[in-house]
């Protein structure tokens, strides 16, 4: 019976092993697709430009600018934006400690690469902050779908660029929203919270 349980266990790790690696070579090979299948001059031009868009202070400049200009529902707005991309840094951060992935570039070859990063790779902070962004703001002022789309085109350029799988920004994308419709969940409570701070 016991010589039983090990051959079933071996048998379903094995199995395991097989769907990682899979996972993997499809990872590796989607990276490939969009670092050199897609490489021209006009994207080695544009594809920097876009990924400043997922960065964290991109997204804080944009909620100062609701916050002034918006007026009332700008400044809720902003408020509940900000809690959102300051919960996704940290959550993005935090999760690249625990998975410590190098960065493709460290460990493929021939990766075109513009740039480089130091950090760890899984998930993608970019993706993270990106999908925060334009889902809260387009679920709040319409226009979702246009945003969501240009969040998947940032989060892409991170894999034009050679710094990130397209498993990190899966990943990214999936924290990022996870997180921004939990924010939009509690949002009655932080707009609450808000006022009874701003009118002691």
């Amino acid at each position: 019976m016991g010589n039983l349980f090990i051959f079933f266990f071996l048998k379903e790790a094995i199995y395991m092993l097989d769907l990682i690696g899979a996972a993997y070579n499809l990872d590796v090979y989607i990276f490939y697709a969009i670092n050199s299948g897609l490489n021209n001059t006009f994207f080695n031009i544009l594809m920097p430009i876009i990924a400043n868009l997922g960065l964290y202070s991109f997204w804080i400049l944009i909620c100062i600018l609701l916050a002034i200009f918006g007026g009332e529902k700008g400044r809720n707005v902003a408020l509940i934006c900000f809690v959102a991309i300051v919960v996704g840094y940290f959550s993005a951060e935090i999760l690249k400690i625990i998975f410590a992935r190098p960065r493709p570039f460290e460990v493929l070859a021939g990766v075109n690469l513009f740039g480089m990063e130091t950090e760890y790779s899984f998930p993608s902070t970019h993706a993270t902050e990106v999908f925060i962004g334009c889902t809260i703001i387009g679920k709040k002022y319409g226009h979702l779908i246009p945003l969501i789309c240009l969040a998947m085109l940032v989060s892409i350029s991170r894999v034009y660029l050679g710094v990130h799988y397209p498993s990190d920004i899966l990943g990214g994308a999936l924290l990022g929203l996870g997180i921004s419709f939990s924010i939009l969940h509690y949002e009655d409570h932080i707009l609450k919270l808000k006022n009874r701070l701003v009118h002691r």
